[in-house]
C-alpha cells in the first residue's frame, strides 16, 4: 500500500476545503430555492395502475445510454479492427481508404457528423431497408424480447440510426488504437514468422494480432468509457438517452441545478465504476 505523505494530506485537506466551500456557497449564496424532492420520482417511481415500482425517466435514459454504449463498442471494435488492419496494409488503396475515413472523422466537429450521418442513415438507409415494416411484422413476444436489448421497439429505427452513427464515429478512434497496437510489435516478430514460412496474413493472424490485442485491451476498455460520455451527443437527434431525458425534465420542472447535478452524479458513478474495472484489467495484464 502506498503511504500518504504530509504533502498529500495537505493537498487532500485543501481540496476538501475548496469543495466544501463551493457546496456551501451553492447552498446558501445563490438566489435559488433548491427542491431536491422532485428528483426521486425521475429515478424510481411507483406505478399505481400495476402496483409495481418502475424506472423513472432518468433511469430509463441511463439504461438507454448503456445499451447504446455496449452495442456501439462491439460494432466499433469490428469496424475499427478492419480499418486498423487497412491502415497497416501493404495495399496503397486500402491504406488510402482507411486514412480518408479516419481523417474525415477525426478532423470534423462531432456535432456536424452526427447530423450528417443521422439524416442520411435515417432518410436513406432506414427507408431502403424498410426497418419500420420489419418492426411491425414482429410478434408481441418477439418485440418484448428484443426490447430488453434495444429498448422500446416503436423507437427501434431511431435507436438503430443513433447506434450506427455512434459506431461510425467511434470506429475511427478504435482504428488508431488497433494501428498503434500492431505497429508496437517488434519487427523481429514479423521476421521470425516469415522465417517459419508464414505468409503475411498468417503472421498477422497467429503471431502479431494476439500480441497486439493484449497491448490494446486497456486502451479499448478506456475507449468504452469515452463512448459512454460521447453517447450524450445523440441527444441532439432526440434519442432518449440520459442527457435527452434530463433536458426534457428540466423543460417541464425548471429545476436546472437539481436535474443536471443528478445527471452528473449518475454519469460519474457509471464511468468511475468502469474506470475501476479498466484499472483492474491493466494490473492483471501487467502481472501476466
Amino acid at each position: 500500500m502506498p503511504k500518504i505523505t504530509p504533502l498529500d494530506a495537505v493537498i487532500l485537506t485543501a481540496l476538501a476545503g475548496v469543495i466544501g466551500y463551493v457546496l456551501f456557497k451553492a447552498a446558501t449564496g445563490l438566489n435559488y430555492h433548491w427542491k431536491w424532492e422532485v428528483i426521486p420520482q425521475f429515478i424510481l417511481r411507483y406505478d399505481e395502475g400495476t402496483g409495481n415500482w418502475r424506472a423513472g425517466l432518468l433511469t430509463e435514459g441511463l439504461i438507454t445510454t448503456l445499451r447504446l454504449s455496449v452495442w456501439a463498442t462491439g460494432m466499433a471494435i469490428i469496424i475499427g479492427t478492419v480499418v486498423g488492419l487497412f491502415r497497416v496494409s501493404p495495399s496503397l488503396f486500402k491504406r488510402q481508404v482507411a486514412t480518408t475515413y479516419v481523417g474525415l472523422i477525426r478532423n470534423t466537429p462531432p456535432l456536424v457528423l452526427i447530423f450528417i450521418f443521422y439524416f442520411f442513415i435515417g432518410d436513406q438507409i432506414m427507408t431502403a431497408l424498410d426497418v419500420d415494416g420489419f418492426v411491425r411484422s414482429l410478434s408481441e413476444e418477439t418485440k418484448s424480447f428484443l426490447a430488453v436489448f434495444f429498448g422500446p421497439m416503436n423507437r427501434f429505427p431511431q435507436f438503430l440510426s443513433a447506434l450506427i452513427t455512434l459506431t461510425l464515429f467511434e470506429g475511427a478512434y478504435i482504428a488508431e488504437i488497433v494501428r498503434a497496437g500492431i505497429e508496437s510489435i517488434e519487427a523481429g516478430q514479423w521476421e521470425a514468422s516469415t522465417a517459419l514460412g508464414m505468409r503475411r496474413g498468417q503472421s498477422m493472424r497467429y503471431v502479431i494480432l494476439p500480441q497486439a490485442m493484449q497491448r490494446m485491451l486497456p486502451a479499448l476498455a478506456g475507449q468504452f468509457i469515452s463512448i459512454i460520455k460521447d453517447s450524450a451527443i445523440v441527444s441532439v437527434i432526440s434519442i432518449e438517452e440520459l442527457t435527452f431525458q434530463a433536458q426534457q425534465i428540466m423543460t417541464t420542472t425548471y429545476r436546472s441545478f437539481e436535474v443536471w447535478t443528478t445527471v452528473l452524479v449518475m454519469y460519474f458513478i457509471l464511468t468511475f465504476f468502469c474506470s475501476l474495472l479498466v484499472r483492474k484489467l491493466e494490473l492483471a495484464l501487467q502481472r501476466n
